[in-house]
């Protein structure tokens, strides 16, 4: 039997595998509220002793950052950091985990274009980012007293960071052979990405070539965005970090749907 009118676009769900994308996009949001002690819990800790460590050590002779005090300053940095973070690491850990395991065929074969795959896993990706960072937004508000003064600003560029971060780790757990491989993106990529982006410092007071070098990370403009939608106050114009945050998530979320289009070290 020919199989052709699969490949030239007849499928027999349609255009769209709703059930299909709705089953893996499930699959990926139950999947770390099975252990929300380490997703949702865990990172609101994390976060929350970030900001306690840098309030006690360096705070108090900070000095107000950009009209408001350090504490505040660095609140909406931490909370975009650990989303980024905890989507970076739901999609990775998924694929990951599948590919070392063997069991990757199963989401491969059933009918899902690539693109639904690509929606699938990032579904996952950003409904954890943006249930930590309901988490964290409402422990500032009742520690800090913070109150998102943009909310809608903010909330854009925590689905935009959640969804960049999300498409990065599909594309670097497609790319791993190895867990250690993987380690190594995180350590020596997504982390550098994370912490040379303005999260505990205004990028304004860098050297020339450290300010450059922090307006080509994206990260930068993502946590810039939420800082404005939390705060108030930001190093670059909101409008620019909107267009520089969808052109980044637009790059890897092609690069990701090429990688599943063509089997990229998925079918090898």
């Amino acid at each position: 039997m020919s199989n052709t009118g699969y490949q030239i676009g007849t499928r027999r769900f349609g255009r769209m595998n709703w059930l299909g994308l709705y089953t893996l996009a499930r699959r990926e949001v139950l999947r770390f509220i099975a252990v929300w002690t380490q997703t949702l819990l865990a990172p609101l800790v994390t976060a929350g002793l970030f900001l306690l460590i840098f309030s006690i050590a360096i705070g108090a002779r900070r000095g107000d950052v950009m009209g408001v005090p350090f504490t505040t300053f660095i609140a909406p940095g931490i909370l975009m950091m650990t989303v980024i973070q905890n989507a970076f690491a739901n999609t990775s850990s998924s694929i990951m985990i599948s590919k070392v395991q063997g069991n990757i065929v199963d989401t491969l074969m059933p009918p899902l274009s690539a693109i639904e795959l690509v929606v699938g896993y990032l579904v996952g990706g950003v409904v954890r980012g943006v249930a930590v960072a309901i988490c964290i937004v409402l422990a500032l508000w009742v520690v800090l007293g913070l109150v998102p003064i943009h909310p809608g600003w903010m909330f854009v560029f925590v689905v935009l960071g959640a969804v960049f971060l999300g498409g990065l780790g599909m594309i670097a757990a497609i790319f791993a052979q190895k867990f250690d491989q993987m380690a190594a993106i995180t350590n020596f990529i997504v982390t550098p990405l994370a912490f040379l982006s303005g999260t505990f410092y205004s990028v304004e007071a860098l050297p020339p070539v450290l300010w450059v070098v922090s307006h080509v990370n994206p990260v930068f403009y993502l946590i810039d965005g939420v800082r404005y939608g939390m705060i108030g106050v930001s190093d670059s114009a909101p409008m620019l970090g909107l267009l520089v945050s969808f052109g980044s998530v637009s790059a890897v979320v092609v690069v990701a749907w090429w990688m599943f289009r063509t089997g990229y070290r998925l079918k090898s």
